[in-house]
């Protein structure tokens, strides 16, 4: 228990950073973009992609790959530099079209 509890303090209180801050803000984007999907879902009664969880895609993807960068990690970097691509591909389609195929 000793082991864990110094483990815990040694991540979440020794290595706390402004890096840490950005990585948690950049996992509150992607969090948010899942609640926004649900919310929308709920109320349409069906599955539905807002224009605003794709925001939030790139948004938090951006700054996980810079968090990623930071931290040199390159499974961590391919991944969301891939996400990005889709997202913002995504995102371009709905602003050529004018419209959402899902809405």
């Amino acid at each position: 228990m000793t082991d864990l509890i110094n483990y815990l303090h040694d991540v979440f209180i020794i290595k706390f950073d402004a890096w840490v801050v950005l990585g948690f803000v950049a996992q509150g984007f992607f969090t948010m973009r899942f609640v926004v999907q649900w919310i929308a879902s709920e109320r349409a009664r069906t599955s539905v992609i807002p224009v605003a969880f794709w925001f939030f895609s790139i948004g938090g993807g951006a700054l996980l790959l810079v968090y990623a960068l930071y931290r040199r990690d390159p499974v961590f970097i391919a991944g969301q530099a891939l996400g990005l691509i889709v997202y913002i591909r995504n995102l371009y389609f709905i602003i050529l079209t004018g419209r959402q195929a899902s809405a």
